[in-house]
C-alpha cells in the first residue's frame, strides 16, 4: 500500500527534507514543498524550527534558523525530491551553540591549499525492541567473538537487509560510501565514508547516519552509536578517522605524517574531549583500543592511539588512522580539531572551546538577542 502512494505524481512540485543536528548530537528533520526542481543548494530558502524542543534554544527565544549547506537526491521518495543538510543559526546572526560545522568549515577553507582528505569508518550496533543487540538470545549472550567479523550465515550475522538497503540508499544519493562489513561483535556493523575533501566528509557522514536511522525505522530496529553498548568481553564501537594531506601523499610524505604525530601528541586531552561521549568505557587498552589517557602511535598497531598503515610506512607516504574517536562522535568536531592541531588555529574558529562552551549552555536563562 505504501509503495502505491509513493508513486503518485507530485504535479511538478518537489519535497525537500531539511536535516539538522540537535542539541544532544541527534538528528532531526522536517519537510518543505518547493514549486519545482532545484539545481543548486544556493537556490534553497532558509527555514526555521522550534529550538526549545530540540535542546538548542530557550523558550523565550526559540526560533533557530536552518541554512542549507548540502543537498542529495532523496533515496526514499525518488524523483527530483531532495535531502538537505543544514547548519543551525540564531537570529543575531551567530551560529547556534551546537553548530560545530561552522567552525570546521572555517578551518577547512583556511587550510584548503593542503587538499585534506578524510575517510571515516562508522561502527554501529542494531538493537531489538528491548534494547538488546538484535539476534542475541533473550536474557542471554551468544557464543564468544570470533566467527562474526566479516561473517556469513545464520547465527553469525544479523539484519543484513538493513545494511544492504542503507548501502544502496547512500550510493543513490551520491554519498561516497566506500564499503561495509559485519564487525567483531554480533549485531555490530561498519561502513566507510570517503575519501572526501574537507567539510564534505562531515556532511556526508551525518546524512548517512540519518539514512541508517530512517531505514532501520522501517524494520522496527533501533540503531545505537554508543561506544560500548555491551559491557564485558565485547568489542566497542569507534569512528576511526583516516587523514591525508597533499604533503603526506607526496614522495617523502612520511615526514609530514611524523610531524602530525608530534602535534597530535601535544593535544591528546583536548582531542579526547571532542572524540565522543562515553569513550572511556571503550578505550581501555583492550579490544583493539589504546589507553584513554595516553597518546601512542605505531605502524600496523591497532592497539595504538594512531595507526600508520604498514604499506604507507614502506612506501614512505600516504595517510594515518586516528583510532581514538568514538562511534557517537561528531565528524565535524573530529575533522575540525585534527586540522586545527596539524595546521594551526584560525581566527573565527576554536573547535575545542566551542565544545566546552556548548556543555555549559543554560537554556533556562533568557538570551539577549539583537534584531537581525
Amino acid at each position: 500500500m505504501l509503495q502505491k502512494y509513493l508513486q503518485l505524481p507530485q504535479k511538478g512540485k518537489i519535497i525537500a527534507e531539511y536535516v539538522w543536528i540537535d542539541g544532544s548530537n541527534g538528528l532531526r528533520s522536517k519537510c518543505k514543498t518547493l514549486p519545482g526542481p532545484v539545481k543548486s543548494v544556493k537556490e534553497l530558502p532558509e527555514w526555521n524550527f522550534d529550538g526549545s524542543s530540540t535542546g538548542q534554544a530557550p523558550g523565550d527565544n526559540s526560533d533557530v534558523y536552518l541554512r542549507p549547506v548540502a543537498m542529495y537526491p532523496d533515496p526514499f521518495r525518488l524523483g527530483e525530491n531532495i535531502m538537505v543538510m543544514c547548519e543551525t543559526w540564531m537570529s543575531d546572526g551567530k551560529p547556534n551553540a551546537y553548530n560545530f560545522r561552522h567552525d570546521a568549515a572555517v578551518l577547512m577553507e583556511a587550510h584548503k591549499e593542503h587538499d585534506i582528505w578524510f575517510g571515516l569508518e562508522q561502527e554501529y550496533t542494531l538493537l531489538d525492541d528491548f534494547g538488546w543487540p538484535y539476534g542475541w538470545p533473550k536474557n542471554g549472550f551468544p557464543a564468544p567473538q570470533g566467527p562474526y567479523y566479516c561473517g556469513v550465515g545464520t547465527g553469525k550475522v544479523f539484519c543484513r537487509d538493513i545494511v544492504e538497503a542503507h548501502y544502496k540508499a547512500c550510493l543513490y544519493s551520491g554519498i561516497n560510501l566506500s564499503g561495509t562489513n559485519a564487525e567483531v561483535m554480533p549485531a555490530q556493523w561498519e561502513y566507510q565514508v570517503g575519501p572526501c575533501t574537507g567539510i564534505d566528509l562531515g556532511d556526508q557522514l551525518w546524512m548517512s547516519r540519518f539514512y541508517l536511522h530512517r531505514i532501520a525505522e522501517e524494520f522496527g530496529v533501533k540503531v545505537t552509536f554508543a561506544p560500548k553498548p555491551i559491557p564485558g568481553d565485547w568489542n566497542g564501537a569507534g569512528l576511526h578517522t583516516n587523514v591525508s594531506t597533499k604533503e603526506m601523499r607526496e614522495d617523502g610524505g612520511m615526514k609530514a605524517i611524523e610531524k602530525a604525530m608530534e602535534a597530535l601528541s601535544k593535544r591528546h586531552t583536548e582531542h579526547m574531549k571532542v572524540y565522543g561521549e562515553g569513550n572511556e568505557s571503550r578505550m581501555t587498552g583492550a579490544h583493539e583500543t589504546a589507553s584513554y589517557d595516553k597518546f601512542t602511535w605505531g605502524v600496523a598497531n591497532r592497539g595504538a592511539s594512531v595507526r600508520v598503515n604498514r604499506a604507507c610506512a614502506e612506501e614512505g607516504k600516504g595517510y594515518f588512522e586516528d583510532r581514538r574517536p568514538a562511534s557517537n562522535a561528531d565528524p565535524y568536531q573530529i575533522t575540525g580539531i585534527i586540522v586545527e592541531t596539524m595546521l594551526g588555529k584560525v581566527e573565527g574558529s576554536d573547535v575545542y572551546q566551542k565544545t566546552i562552551d556548548a556543555e555549559h549552555v543554560d537554556l533556562d536563562m533568557p538570551v539577549m538577542v539583537s534584531k537581525p
